[in-house]
């Protein structure tokens, strides 16, 4: 390119043509390619042969609300079904702040380095606003997160039922086909509905903490119903105290409770995460527990009745995705809010003539 400045009206004052430009695309950096598209078969025999990368593709693909992936993750599913059902499931809750986390974390690497293919299934809350999640399990784990027969997978809550994300089920019989053998579930907190939780796992593990004043508050008939054993979690320093007290006060409560349908009597342990004591204790209570259900029949019996149970939790949600999604639908639903919010309808009359138009179709 030739500068106006070279010609003879500007003699002495002299302009370098410069430098051309490289290239905007770094000749020596590594072009990273697309990742390669998976066939059902490819996503099984990765599956079946334990690859941790694969797996969790599956998971992703069992979490998309997009068509074509579940038509894919179901037939993954199906397929790893019969390689399924050979774990121990435990369910963790506990109320915020109790070391759910951190219990997981010592409890997790003890048994990782006892030999045990461990997967752990966190669940993060979800902002009921943009439904985001920190998702930040693994920077909470992380010692156990580096541990090569450990797979930790956090997954967003995003509103469902008891803070259980919708598919977790579905990934627990992707995990077990991958030969994990400890399946844990940490659910948000605590509540009625972590139900859901309860009716899909083995046992079902209340951690709670004292030295928080708030003690008998803890005591909930709905999740003390539903625990199969107690945790008093941070029993050290000067909490040692405060920890058995609250240890012979949850005994008392579970004790006026009637005899649950397993036969099993719940029990109370106390254990410090951060000292790695009493933790191994809470894990032959649930190693008692299994032995104790599998002998009297109980433990098939609730797996089969869990089964049965998500099989009509998928069948509501299908319909109430169906009901919600329907173009013309949506249109019927936006003039029958109109209506209700001008006092021309009420909730309940909006509502059922909404569903006998739906249920005339």
């Amino acid at each position: 390119m030739q500068h106006p400045e070279n010609s003879e009206e500007y003699k002495g004052l002299t302009v370098n043509e410069g430098v051309v430009s490289p290239p905007s695309v770094n000749p020596y950096s590594t072009f990273r390619r697309r990742r390669q598209t998976l066939s059902v078969d490819d996503y099984v025999d990765g599956i079946l042969r334990g690859d941790i990368s694969i797996l969790g593709r599956a998971v992703t693909l069992v979490e998309s609300n997009l068509a074509s992936d579940q038509q894919i993750a179901q037939q993954v599913i199906e397929r790893c079904l019969p390689y399924s059902g050979k774990s121990v499931r435990l369910g963790i809750t506990g109320v915020p702040g109790a070391g759910k986390s951190t219990f997981i974390e010592s409890l997790g690497t003890m048994l990782a380095g006892s030999g045990k293919r461990l997967a752990v299934l966190a669940i993060d809350p979800s902002s009921e606003r943009t439904r985001g999640s920190i998702l930040g399990d693994k920077t909470r784990m992380t010692e156990l997160s580096t541990a090569k027969n450990a797979f930790i997978r956090p997954s967003p809550s995003a509103g469902s039922l008891g803070g259980v994300a919708r598919k977790t089920r579905e990934t627990i019989v992707l995990c077990e086909a991958a030969g994990y053998n400890t399946i844990f579930v940490e659910t948000v907190g605590v509540g009625q509905s972590e139900t859901a939780a309860h009716s899909m796992v083995d046992f079902f593990l209340l951690l709670q903490v004292t030295g928080t004043g708030d003690e008998l508050q803890g005591i909930k008939r709905g999740i003390m119903e539903m625990a199969d054993g107690i945790a008093i979690n941070k029993c050290d320093g000067q909490n040692v105290e405060k920890a058995q007290v609250a240890r012979t006060q949850f005994k008392n409560a579970l004790a006026l409770f009637p005899p649950t349908e397993s036969g099993w009597k719940p029990d109370v342990r106390t254990c410090s995460s951060v000292e790695d004591t009493g933790v191994m204790d809470v894990w032959k209570m649930v190693e008692d527990y299994i032995t104790f259900t599998k002998r009297n029949g109980y433990f098939d019996r609730k797996r089969t009745q869990q089964a049965k149970y998500w099989m009509y939790e998928t069948i509501n949600s299908a319909l109430l995705q169906h009901f919600y999604h329907d173009p013309q639908r949506e249109a019927e639903i936006a003039l029958a809010e109109q209506r209700v919010l001008s006092n021309e309808l009420s909730s309940f009359v909006a509502a059922n003539r909404l569903l006998d138009e739906y249920f005339k179709r």
